[in-house]
């Protein structure tokens, strides 16, 4: 019964009732103390009557009335009257965000301005470790003045529903409301979590996908997830995505829907982890640098741009005296110093401070391969230490290096070597990464063992894992030897991913998530923060700072790209500031160095069967955020835009081209090289696809993925009937290799080799009969692709010169045909992603060239 005007609730008189719902109902009150009119919540009774509930209540009421923040309803008060508790909180004229929207999309700008508020009012939220649990519409509310304020929060998971056992474990009063008219059920229960429908433990990743659902509404008018009853729709959120937002809403740009899926993530790992991150992206989106309003989103030119001349010109006049303002009231930072440190033209690997105030480096100058130097900052010279093809990973306090001694065949050794001189002592085989600890007794490894990558500290306990053998790089040990950070990339061969850091008992945080590229991690001296250097699109990074809590801030930028390699113990910097590009060769029949690279990173995917055609992908700033997919005429004709993603493979017919999309979503593209449709390959059992491929008869599509915790494995898919199988074990085919030219058969790699075995083998694709071993292929060489009579191999060997070899597939004779190396080598890093033809007389090669400059930064703060 709602109560009448009069009734008294502590020192609350009741004026009138505003609302009612599932949780209780709201009414306008008197605060006889202060004289102030307030809002005071009600809740069902049946909470008052449980003493875990309503202790659990008041423990929750008062986290959040502890919040105070612009977007977050404020809480005065707490208590209970006749057995019903209530929630006195402030009183707000306006409307809920689900009024405004009324079943339409908001204008582009509205959304922008709302979502800014609510990430925000989240991000305050989570960092006293308070999660909302129940966002949606109905508890976000919009003031008479444009601001926003989310409701509710820590009651959502007070209630229970009437008819939880219906719709199984883990469904709330707070997301099925009884009280609502039929359907409108659907729209509650639509903003729930996976891990919430599945009964589990909600953190504040949950309220980023009830954020999402809120977006994606915001934006379509549509429910992200809405069925025919509330089952389906609890299963959509288990298992489907929604509708693309472009096709509801064309104008809208690319990276604010893929904002929208990356919050919409089935899996909370992949998700933003931080409201925080959350909030810096989408400010980052609505105001680029430079510019007005978000002009991206609004078409048609707007009032600030029309007053845009005057607005200059007044501020030209004003801005002496507003500097002199500024100038009198901004706290001083000083400007930091940096000290060049490298001259030679060339590449820097990896660089560390040595306890007696060294430098030590790895570096490939002027052509030449990777060697160690070492140099004192007050002297000019650096002195080569030897040791080649080798970087250095860390120095212990007695002056003893640890190295990456790196094959140029094979994989990677850690070993340790004296500073002063002296032979190496190898530690450990197959070491990706490493790092050792700051009083020298363990050492943090990246490795791969039995197809899975992993981090380990010390070595053989095993912290961190990644089944999809997706990548984990960069292992920093902090300076009290009690935490590991790393980056974490969640694209196969791609430099994006998070910051994260593990505890020795195995618990990983995400820090900082959804980082186009990554690449650069150290503590601070103190420990309190990681550095990193990263950049939201494209490759050119700044330098960032987290602190274990998840905040972040901006230390320095500057034009081209940052890489950071080490932090002293007095907080001097070892800063990396390099010029990169990825370059496109081709050798095109009689044309021995045809230039086909387009923007900045330009990457080779396929040719044609007659090499007159090339699919590549644009991955850096020109790319875009999602990287773009091109054709072009190996004649030198200018490229076409086709689509988005990586590019993969060209059709046998070159009419359709493979593309793996970046937007979060895991699927194969199919899109047309000429006029049609776009295509989608999905299968709600893959988490991540790493390669793929068309067959021969182009009917079929061979990809490498991952099921969900499971290692890497090919699969076949057939288009006329969607069908998906597996082909041949688990831990094979990581890397994209060959089919046989009548598509019976692949050449599969295996990711772990054990002493005896070899390497790749020969794979049915039909699933029958055991794969046949392929000694022949020997350690360091890379399948490239079949002859045009299926009886020889073709497989690139080496670093610089690239060697392409014939082998006999039948004998395993070997005949070099060609070396393959840039004309300019100084820079050039990462070679080998090479595409050709059957009869290799048309080849095409990128080759990766970054010229860097080592700097000692001080006075950062």
């Amino acid at each position: 019964m709602s109560l009448a005007a009069g009734t008294q609730l502590g020192p609350y008189e009741v004026m009138d009732l505003l609302g009612a719902g599932a949780m209780g109902e709201v009414y306008r009150a008197r605060d006889t103390r202060l004289r102030r009119q307030v809002a005071v919540k009600v809740l069902p009774a049946a909470i008052g009557s449980d003493p875990a509930r309503l202790k659990r209540f008041e423990q929750e009421a008062r986290a959040a009335g502890a919040l105070n923040h612009p977007n977050i309803v404020a809480i005065h008060d707490v208590g209970h009257e006749s057995g019903s508790p209530y929630v006195v909180s402030e009183l707000l004229q306006g409307e809920t965000l689900r009024e405004r929207m009324g079943g339409m999309p908001l204008p582009a700008r509205k959304v922008m301005d709302y979502a800014i508020q609510i990430a925000r009012g989240l991000a305050a939220a989570h960092e006293k470790g308070i999660v909302h649990r129940d966002l949606k519409p109905d508890n976000i509310f919009l003031t008479r003045d444009g601001g926003l304020k989310i409701l509710d929060f820590g009651l959502a998971k007070l209630g229970r529903a009437p008819f939880a056992d219906t719709l199984g474990d883990g469904v709330s009063a707070a997301t099925c409301d009884p009280h609502t008219e039929e359907g409108t059920v659907l729209g509650t229960v639509g903003y729930m979590s996976p891990e919430q429908v599945r009964g589990e433990n909600a953190d504040h990743r949950s309220d980023i996908f009830s954020f999402g659902a809120v977006l994606y509404e915001m934006l379509t008018g549509q429910r992200a997830f809405k069925g025919r009853s509330a089952v389906e729709t609890l299963n959509a959120i288990l298992k489907e995505d929604p509708p693309q937002i472009t096709v509801a809403n064309p104008p809208l740009p690319p990276a604010l829907e893929r904002i929208v899926y990356h919050c919409l993530e089935k899996n909370t790992a992949e998700r933003f982890q931080s409201a925080q991150d959350l909030a810096f992206d989408i400010e980052a989106l609505s105001s680029p640098p430079g510019s007005g309003p978000p002009t991206a989103l609004v078409a048609g030119e707007s009032p600030w741009q029309r007053a845009r001349p005057a607005l200059l010109a007044a501020l030209i006049m004003a801005l002496p005296a507003a500097g002199f303002l500024l100038a009198r009231a901004a706290p001083h930072h000083p400007n930091p110093e940096y000290q060049r440190l490298t001259f030679r033209r060339g590449t820097v690997y990896g660089a560390r401070f040595a306890p007696d105030g060294q430098v030590v480096y790895s570096a490939a100058w002027d052509g030449r391969k990777p060697e160690l130097f070492a140099r004192r900052p007050e002297t000019p010279d650096a002195r080569g230490l030897g040791f080649p093809m080798a970087s250095v990973v860390g120095i212990s306090p007695s002056g003893e290096m640890a190295l990456l001694i790196h094959g140029e065949d094979g994989p990677s050794v850690l070993a340790r070597a004296p500073l002063a001189g002296g032979p190496p002592r190898e530690i450990l085989e197959r070491v990706q990464a490493a790092d050792w600890a700051r009083d020298g007794s363990d050492f943090a490894v990246v490795r791969y063992v039995e197809g899975v990558l992993r981090l380990e500290y010390p070595i053989g306990t095993v912290l961190v894992s990644s089944p999809s053998s997706l990548g984990i790089s960069h292992p920093r040990i902090s300076p009290k030897g009690d935490l590991v950070a790393f980056l974490d990339h969640h694209v196969a061969q791609d430099d994006r991913g998070s910051v994260a850091i593990v505890d020795r008992a195995g618990r990983k945080t995400i820090l900082s998530s959804d980082w186009g590229s990554i690449e650069g991690l150290a503590w601070a001296k103190d420990g309190d923060e990681v550095l990193f250097t990263a950049a939201k699109v494209g490759a050119d990074s700044a330098l960032y700072a987290v602190d274990l809590s998840g905040k972040r801030r901006l230390v320095e930028k500057a034009p081209g790209r940052l890489v950071l390699h080490d932090v002293s113990r007095d907080g001097t910097l070892l800063l990396e500031r390099n010029s990169h590009r990825m370059e496109i060769r081709g050798l095109v029949q009689d044309q021995e160095d045809v230039d086909l690279s387009w923007f900045d990173f330009s990457g080779p995917a396929d040719l044609s069967a007659d090499g007159k055609t090339l699919l590549f992908y644009e991955s850096g700033e020109g790319g875009g955020p999602l990287y773009s997919v091109y054709i072009r005429p190996t004649d030198g004709g200018l490229p076409i835009r086709i689509g988005e993603g990586r590019g993969q493979s060209l059709s046998p017919d070159g009419r359709f081209a493979l593309s793996l999309p970046l937007d979060g979503a895991p699927r194969i593209a199919i899109l047309p090289t000429g006029a049609g449709e776009v295509r989608t390959v999905q299968h709600a059992a893959i988490a991540h696809y790493r390669w793929a491929q068309w067959l021969p008869d182009g009917k079929r599509i061979l990809f490498s993925a991952n099921e969900v915790k499971k290692p890497v494995r090919l699969y076949v898919h057939d288009l006329e009937s969607g069908a998906m199988r597996p082909v041949g074990p688990e831990g094979r085919g990581a890397v994209r290799t060959a089919v046989t030219p009548d598509g019976a058969s692949v050449v599969s790699g295996n990711t772990d080799v054990k002493a005896g075995d070899a390497k790749y083998s020969l794979q049915p694709l039909d699933g029958s009969g055991e794969a046949t071993p392929l000694p022949w292929i020997t350690e360091g060489d890379q399948p490239l692709r079949w002859a045009a009579d299926g009886k020889s191999l073709y497989v690139l060997k080496g670093w610089r010169p690239l060697r392409i070899y014939r082998v006999d597939a039948a004998t395993g004779a070997r005949t070099l045909i060609r070396e393959v190396a840039p004309t300019d080598a100084a820079g050039a890093v990462n070679m080998g992603s090479i595409v050709m033809t059957a009869d290799a007389g048309t080849m095409v090669y990128s080759h990766h060239r970054v010229l860097s400059d080592l700097y000692l930064v001080t006075a950062l703060d």
